[in-house]
């Protein structure tokens, strides 16, 4: 019994140490640092297109609808349309940073100029759509490569180049030293002027290579390359999401934050399937079902008062629950829980360790997840297409997320009834296991 014990243990520490291997890689963590500075800007464009496109509609019409509706397109220019540059440059910033390089702001520049550097230097622009004439132009950029249809290329290219950056400026020999006296700012600067100006030459010439050799760039590559397959991984149903979150899920009743595997696995891919969404619905397109599967059917739908949707667990508490230690608990977080903050469920119910309430905190979110990735699938609720702050409590959320549709807001109900029920029987176990643990305890006193 000692040894099988010994054995889970083991087992235990051995996916926990691989896990926390994955999230603490600096190329992901980096990839995941960038993101998370990126939410609020991502946030702003959803209220944004939700208000220009579902609220301004409402009372205004024609000209005065276009006029008031200049205020979300100036948000959505600065914010989704230009996506890819920003992440571009906190690539660069937030990998110099973990790499604790010493000139982080260097990184930014090299991030960005990278990226532009392998974008295409003539665009073709529509004359006549009916006659069907077209224009090359020089001087102008798309949006496809600098907004949300980018960001893959951002990640890549500012990785990428950022790498190359820094290895350059360990070579003391490329480094010019002005002496003391000089400005910081300044003597920064000179110290990576040749790493940057030869960091920056190379990728030039692989931008001058694609081009004068296969008549294509970087940017036109890693969308068919890598931007499609990793996009069509995340759509192929919730398999992948759902095995994604589960290991991180399960991760977190070890004591590890889920967020170290989901975090640096899945997020990254869903979040960019949600703002190309969001982008999508700015424009009045439609949107198309391989991007069903996003960050915000995640957030909305799956996570519940956080991880595990234990909002459900602290409800069937006060309903159900005769234990005062429990009831304490559920008292304390139930306010957190509202805002989907939940560590003082999962560290002081506890839900760590504790083996009957780890399979629904395991089981509930991988439920909720297939079931409205599959409404969703066969129009019942409206796709997601507004990133809402993860703190939006439920029923406001699914409202906010899906631009307004009720049946969302339904669906949300129906999921909390659902999760208690699932909740309920699992938590009774547990708290007759804690009542036989305290009567042992008592016994061997």
């Amino acid at each position: 019994m000692a040894e099988e014990v010994e054995e889970k243990k083991s087992f235990l520490d051995k996916f926990a140490e691989v896990s926390a291997k994955v999230g603490n890689q600096v190329h992901l963590r980096s990839l995941r640092d960038a993101f998370a500075t990126m939410t609020p800007i991502y946030i702003l464009a959803g209220i944004a297109v939700l208000i220009n496109n579902v609220v301004f509609p409402l009372f205004l019409a024609d000209d005065a609808l276009k006029a008031a509706q200049y205020w979300g397109n100036a948000i959505t220019l600065g914010t989704l349309n230009f996506s890819a540059i920003i992440l571009a440059g906190l690539i660069g910033y937030c990998f110099a940073r973990n790499k604790r390089f010493d000139n982080p702001i260097a990184c930014v520049v090299v991030g960005i100029a990278s990226l532009v550097i392998m974008m295409p230097q003539t665009v073709t622009a529509t004359i006549d759509a009916k006659a069907g004439t077209t224009a090359d132009i020089s001087g102008a950029f798309l949006t496809s490569s600098t907004g949300t249809n980018g960001l893959f290329a951002a990640i890549i290219i500012g990785l990428i180049a950022t790498t190359i950056f820094i290895k350059f400026s360990s070579i003391e020999k490329l480094k010019i030293n002005l002496g003391e006296g000089v400005p910081p700012a300044v003597g920064d600067s000179f110290n990576v002027m040749t790493p940057m100006l030869i960091t920056l030459s190379i990728m030039a010439l692989v931008s001058a290579l694609l081009f004068g050799l296969f008549s294509t760039n970087l940017l036109a590559i890693i969308a068919v390359a890598v931007t499609a397959p990793l996009k069509n991984i995340m759509n192929a149903g919730p398999l992948a999401v759902v095995i994604i979150y589960t290991f991180a899920n399960l991760l977190f009743c070890l004591g590890i934050h889920q967020s170290t595997i989901s975090g640096v696995l899945a997020e990254p891919i869903l979040t960019v399937l949600i703002v190309d969404n969001m982008a999508t619905f700015a424009a009045g397109g439609t949107i198309p079902v391989d991007h069903y599967m996003n960050m915000q059917i995640v957030n909305t739908f799956a996570l519940i008062g956080g991880s595990g949707c234990t909002l459900m667990l602290l409800f069937d508490t006060f309903l159900f629950s005769k234990n005062e230690t429990s009831r304490d608990i559920a008292k304390l977080s139930i306010l957190p829980g509202i805002f989907n903050i939940n560590e003082p469920v999962i560290y002081g119910y506890p839900i760590v360790y504790n083996l009957p309430l780890i399979i629904p905190f395991v089981v509930v979110p991988d439920l909720l997840i297939a079931a409205t990735y599959g409404l969703t699938c066969i129009g019942l609720i409206s796709p997601c297409v507004v990133m809402v702050p993860w703190t939006t409590p439920v029923l406001l959320s699914g409202w906010l997320a899906t631009a307004g549709d009720f049946r969302a807001v339904i669906w949300q109900v129906i999921e909390i009834a659902a999760s208690m029920a699932i909740y309920l029987p699992f938590m009774k176990i547990s708290e007759r296991a804690q009542a036989k643990q305290l009567e042992n305890a008592s016994e061997e006193d």
